[in-house]
């Protein structure tokens, strides 16, 4: 499709490493849960990920020192802003063509008590084919791993939707092991479960808001990030 092309250069002549979209028709239920009944309207999803530098990623080990934390935290800043810049304009040119568009910023909650935003970016990934959900709750490729932020075009434009991928993790427990405050259960994902069947997320909040208020100066963490296989170019075991 020459629409679905030309977003594509768009968004890699852009930053972006992955791209992919996503049939949001087979997860409605969940949608309109999280964010409300208007998401429904848009069967269709572009999911675009920015790869982080591996060079900072590695250092992770020592989030507690300030020097990589404060690194690591601007990194995250400036691809989520990047990422924003790369979906404005993708929703801009679907626009022009005449579709309905909804931008999901790169980061963004909309309740600060279950840490939840109006869309999640890893279903749109995931449903797009550019990964599967590992048991640490985050989109893992299988280029780089979890070592990707992403962000979300919803929109009414006929794309043709790639399908998921196998989930590959396999018995790798490595992100559930390094969590330092233990955030993580080790189940699969499973859809039909809720998010707390595998990850309590107000331990991790806690601990990041420890590292910001007596640590680093930043709520910089991301061992899942860096300790996962597939982010060191190795399947896991």
């Amino acid at each position: 499709m020459r629409l679905q092309r030309k977003l594509e250069r768009q968004a890699r002549s852009m930053g972006a490493r992955f791209f992919g979209v996503a049939d949001l028709t087979v997860a409605r239920e969940a949608i309109v849960a999280q964010g409300g009944e208007f998401l429904a309207t848009y069967p269709r999803a572009l999911a675009v990920g920015i790869a982080l530098s591996d060079g900072i990623v590695d250092q992770l080990p020592r989030h507690k020192e300030v020097v990589v934390a404060r690194t690591y935290d601007r990194l995250y800043d400036t691809v989520n802003r990047f990422l924003d810049r790369i979906a404005l304009r993708l929703s801009v040119t679907l626009n022009g063509q005449g579709f309905r568009t909804l931008l999901i910023p790169a980061s963004d909650k909309i309740d600060d008590e279950n840490l939840v935003s109006l869309f999640s970016h890893k279903l749109a990934a995931r449903l797009a084919g550019l990964g599967w959900i590992g048991p640490s709750c985050l989109l893992v490729t299988p280029e780089v791993g979890p070592r990707v932020r992403w962000v979300t075009v919803l929109t009414d434009a006929p794309l043709e939707a790639g399908g998921p991928l196998s989930e590959l993790c396999g018995d790798c427990q490595r992100c559930v092991k390094a969590c330092p405050p233990q955030a993580f259960t080790g189940r699969p994902f499973d859809p039909d479960e809720p998010r707390e069947a595998r990850f309590d997320v107000h331990r991790c909040q806690e601990y990041r808001i420890h590292l910001r208020d007596e640590v680093t100066g930043v709520r910089t963490c991301g061992m899942c990030v860096y300790v996962c296989p597939y982010g060191h170019k190795e399947a896991p075991a």
